[in-house]
């Protein structure tokens, strides 16, 4: 079976920080990371002990990992940031919680002694001869060592220590991938045979000043040494294992969410009664009103669970190539509940969701190519705008005269000039872009639109078809979008307080549009009303922008592939980085880094001087066969991956690439390795630095063509919108979900009422009788039992499979795992 790990955090915010710079105050960010590797960096909260980051992130972690940290700095203009504290949470710690964490942690100090990472290969086996007893180690190598140096490299050696006996291997500078391939031996007396301790291995970096660092160690009992074969493996380093102290708060502390999924996926076939019974439910009804397994699904479903849900069940249905009539099935059921039109898809039904995630899941480019140009135009000009009389502060308005003091009334009049020319950008923008608009979502709303004028065909509901599209495609589209950009992925940072504010008064503002302006003036905010004018206005060419999205032929989505990142004309993610040479002088390495405009699409990656320039350089993503990190000390550079491509002869290439902060380096290793997961040819270990003047940086092999040092992480990729179709990792998640609502489905379709119930029924139900004189025997059926007879016959299939399965690995497991 294979593996699924998800891992869902959310740093929220935080308190009571200590003040770090010299006016009081510090200028707090988070680093994440998983196993010591960055995964993530907050934006910075300038002048703020109690700062608000509600950053939030998913990561596919397919090898599983050990252990999440939050490293709080405070980030200095000059020198090094400080470091306020630290968060470290276990695997185990985040799995015990079912429902996932969600609560303040204190921050405790960092101890370089338990800032330890990296593996090493050992062999070891105990010598009897009748001369001597002897403990022999075979140090081979380690990888992935801690950088200690300020080099971004350590000098490592290697102590074997067991009772009174140790020994050493050499020292090897500058590297965190030493090759040692050394033999150390320990005489033993008679007596230690029977000892119950441990053979103790540890890292050190060795320092020419001061003492020596601790890199880790590994505890292998003794007991172990005594079977045969010799014992050898990778063997993960461990702290030194003092307990973190909680400073009782003095440091501060963060609010946090974090959620573990671990899932084991069955093989396909598995999963297809339950994906068959899915696929009936949307393409097959005898009633929209009968019970179905989506019905059913939604009645279990939990509200907290809901979001996750409807996505991996658009997920499903776009990999059905069904999502249309997915979508059209649960909005006819919403549409024929609801009497009044005022409450239509008000509510966080599965409905509701799904259209949201189905948005997101076919419209995030779209959105990109609408709203991008006029986002970076906001961030840009950063300009102060307030028309709530009660928030104007006169001391942020010094930029706009230099006429001396402004008034009230002229920040409120210049806040109006620019905030309508912002809507109306916005605006325009949405209205040309029909063309755009990814035709699997115009067909799903001309959809809605055609069962909508069906319920309301009143003529005083005219405008509900329009509220009914406009609800989703403006409220919860566009609005959020611009009301927090980085989210949508429209931006790399939050915005500021200033920048936030305007991005919330447009937010307002284009919700009203969406709402057709029908409800201008019932507010309590008339402090809106200098935009009321343009909102109106607006009205026409939204109705009319409306029609035309729908005037589509509903053919055309079998015509073009349903999910937008899986079309190679369509640009996955784009932008500035700089690409450097593998060789070169030193002396002339800064013209050995060029600043380049890359493309990524589902089958290159290209690039080229600047996004209008004719000539591009392209790489097939069908020969990407690694991308990875790059270790600081390849290129004296932070932020570098590589990408790693093999041609026709098997000649393996590679080009690196530098991005700009931690995250963006995140977010384009994490797209490369979507679009090329499916490749055939992908490497199980690479090289993380540079082979240059005639060796690797990183292990200090000469041969170029040696076998890397460190393992890659093809399938380590961040979650979010453009994450491949995995039709067994979905039905999963829904298989859990039902299994979880097993009880109440069978309580609720299969169980027959209590005895007494039954017999009084069966009495009156005998005591009819045919025209003919005979007596009914009719039997009691539950409206629903034969789809839940079917559904639940599936939930018990899949339990007996996985537990089958887990069987057979219990008994396929009969190596000792030593570190967990």
């Amino acid at each position: 079976m294979a593996k699924n790990t998800s891992l869902y955090f959310r740093i929220v915010e935080g308190r009571n920080l200590p003040a770090k710079d010299v006016s009081g105050t510090s200028d707090p960010y988070c680093i994440v990371k998983v196993d010591n590797e960055v995964v993530a960096r907050t934006a910075t909260v300038w002048k703020n002990l109690s700062p608000f980051w509600g950053e939030e992130y998913t990561l596919h972690l397919p090898m599983g990992f050990h252990s999440l940290s939050f490293h709080v700095m405070d980030e200095d203009t000059i020198g090094h940031d400080d470091v306020i504290g630290k968060i470290t949470l276990s695997k185990e710690a985040i799995g015990s919680q079912a429902k996932g964490l969600d609560c303040w942690l204190n921050l405790t100090k960092v101890d370089p002694d338990e800032e330890v990472q990296g593996e090493i290969h050992l062999s070891l086996e105990l010598l009897k001869d009748t001369e001597k007893i002897s403990l022999r180690c075979q140090v081979i190598e380690a990888r992935d060592l801690a950088p200690r140096d300020i080099s971004g490299t350590s000098d490592p050696f290697t102590r074997v220590i067991f009772n009174n006996h140790s020994a050493e291997t050499s020292i090897i500078k500058k590297t965190r991938f030493p090759h040692w391939g050394e033999t150390l031996e320990l005489e033993l007396d008679p007596e230690e045979l029977s000892e119950e301790g441990a053979v103790t291995v540890e890292v050190w970096d060795w320092d020419m000043v001061g003492k020596n660092d601790f890199l880790g160690k590994v505890e292998i009992p003794f007991a172990c040494l005594h079977k045969t074969p010799p014992l050898e493996g990778w063997f993960r380093l461990l702290p030194l294992g003092n307990n973190e102290v909680d400073a009782g708060g003095k440091l501060g502390a963060l609010r946090l969410k974090v959620r573990l999924v671990e899932d084991r996926i069955l093989p396909s076939v598995y999963y297809q009664p339950l994906i068959h019974l899915l696929v009936e439910s949307v393409i097959s009804p005898t009633e929209v009103e009968d019970s179905s397994a989506l019905t059913m699904l939604e009645e279990v479903n939990t509200v907290e669970s809901r979001q996750d849900v409807a996505m991996t069940l658009v997920k499903i249905y776009l990999g059905q190539g069904l999502v249309v009539p997915f979508l059209d099935y649960l909005n006819t059921r919403e549409v024929n509940h609801t009497t009044d039109p005022n409450t239509l898809f008000r509510s966080n039904s599965l409905s509701s969701k799904a259209m949201e995630q189905f948005m997101k899941a076919v419209g995030m480019l779209y959105l990109h190519e609408v709203l991008k140009p006029i986002i970076n135009r906001i961030f840009d000009e950063k300009k102060y705008i307030e028309l709530d009389p009660c928030k104007i502060d006169l001391n942020r308005t010094r930029r706009i005269s230099f006429k001396g003091a402004v008034s009230e009334a002229e920040v409120r009049d210049s806040s109006v000039e620019m905030l309508q020319s912002y809507l109306t950008s916005i605006i325009e923008s949405i209205v040309g872009s029909v063309d755009q608009c990814p035709p699997v979502m115009r067909v799903a709303f001309k959809q809605l639109h055609k069962r909508v004028e069906e319920q309301f065909a009143e003529p005083e509901n005219e405008d509900v078809k329009y509220l009914a599209i406009s609800g989703f495609f403006f409220l919860r589209f566009f609005a959020p979008a611009i009301l927090t950009p980085k989210l949508f992925q429209l931006r790399d940072q939050h915005a500021d307080t200033r920048t936030s504010r305007t991005l919330l008064l447009l937010a307002k503002a284009l919700q009203s549009v969406g709402n057709l302006g029908l409800q201008l003036g019932h507010g309590k905010e008339q402090w809106m009303a200098p935009l009321h004018p343009i909102i109106l206005r607006s009205v026409a060419s939204v109705k009319d922008f409306l029609d035309k999205l729908i005037d589509i032929d509903h053919d055309i989505v079998s015509e073009v592939p349903q999910r937008a990142v899986f079309m190679p004309s369509v640009t996955v993610k784009e932008g500035f980085l700089h690409k450097h040479k593998a060789e070169g002088p030193q002396l002339l390495s800064r013209f050995a880094v060029k600043k380049r405009y890359f493309w990524l699409t589902s089958e290159t990656l290209s690039y080229a001087k600047t996004p209008d320039w004719q000539v591009r350089s392209s790489i097939p993503i069908q020969c990407v066969c690694a991308v990875e990190r790059v270790d600081e000390n390849a290129f004296q550079q932070q932020n570098v991956m590589q990408v790693i491509t093999q041609d026709n002869e098997g000649q393996l290439h590679t080009m690196y690439i530098q991005c700009k902060n931690v995250n963006e380096l995140n977010q384009w290793l994490s797209a490369i390795r979507k679009v090329s997961i499916y490749n055939e040819r992908m490497l199980p270990s690479f090289h993380p630095g540079a082979h240059r003047s005639g060796k690797w940086t990183c292990c200090l092999q000469a041969d170029r063509a040696v076998t890397g040092c460190s393992r890659t992480h093809s399938a380590v990729t961040l979650g979010d919108w453009s994450d491949p179709l995995d039709p067994d990792g979905e039905t999963q998640t829904i298989y859990k979900q039902l299994l979880q609502g097993r009880d109440k489905l069978r309580k609720k379709y299969v169980e027959m009422p209590d005895a007494d119930q039954t017999s009084s029924s069966k009495e009156k139900i005998n005591s009819d009788v045919h025209p003919d004189g005979a007596e009914c025997n009719v039997q009691l059926v539950k409206p629903g039992q034969s789809v839940a007879a079917r559904l639940l016959a599936v939930i018990e299939d899949l339990e007996q499979a996985h537990a089958t399965f887990q069987r057979r690995e219990k008994e396929d497991s009969t190596s000792v795992i030593l570190n967990p």
